[in-house]
């Protein structure tokens, strides 16, 4: 009797642990800063003109773009779409996460959008908001880096997925390696199809150099996904 209520201890122990540890990660990140201008995305909707069904017939990759400044509108459906909080109370956002362990941060490389100062941004996903990294327009550095694939320097934006592992294999070991490459790809589609949604084209690029591409957008996370995005030609 008495080494089942060790084990029973023991047990609970684990589970308030482990409830702790998953949650703990998710609240240290919400005070991500950057000292340059924060720019707050107008609310995204709900509902529009296109099915989520229609969505999924069209969406294509588009590697060819008009020189045409997407809307802060529309740069706002996307981030959304790729992390944005969807329920309030405890801030689950448009992709699922393994344990809602949220392993990526969104950065944006802004070449042209109406309002907004071509540069590098990082998104925040608690508040909406962008903000400022460096001034200036980091398309064809962010290119060069990428293999020299020219819908990365031509596109209106460029918006990349950047992994810290750790906050999920912290929690789940080496098998949270294979859950962030899953997460990886429950984003991309949602910008997949957001921007066809949007009558936008997107192309998922994993062909870069990893050291290059953080360079240029000064993280120390793992980039693994470019979407290069803009008007179809």
């Amino acid at each position: 009797m008495e080494h089942k209520k060790i084990v029973y201890v023991v047990v609970v122990v684990i589970i308030l642990f482990s409830v702790l540890f998953l949650y703990e990660p998710i609240e240290k990140r919400k005070k991500a800063e950057y000292s340059g201008e924060v720019i707050k995305l107008p609310e995204p909707r709900l509902k529009g003109e296109m099915s989520v069904e229609e969505a999924i017939a069209k969406r294509r990759s588009i590697r060819t773009y008009k020189n045409k400044p997407l809307t802060l509108e529309e740069l706002s459906q996307l981030l959304w779409a790729s992390q944005g909080i969807t329920e309030e109370k405890r801030k689950f956002r448009s992709a699922p996460s393994a344990g809602a362990t949220y392993p990526f941060e969104i950065y944006i490389v802004v070449g042209n959008v109406e309002g907004v100062k071509a540069g590098i941004y990082h998104y925040d996903p608690f508040e909406h908001t962008i903000a400022l990294i460096e001034e200036g327009d980091f398309r064809k550095a962010l290119q060069k880096a990428a293999l020299d694939q020219e819908w990365v320097g031509k596109a209106a934006v460029d918006i990349i997925l950047v992994a810290f592992y750790e906050r999920t294999t912290n929690y789940y070991g080496e098998r949270g390696y294979r859950y962030v490459h899953m997460e990886a790809g429950h984003i991309g589609e949602n910008i997949y199809l957001e921007a066809t949604a949007l009558g936008l084209g997107t192309v998922a690029v994993g062909a870069f150099h990893d050291e290059q591409v953080a360079e240029v957008i000064g993280t120390d996370g793992v980039p693994l996904y470019i979407f290069p995005v803009g008007h179809v030609r």
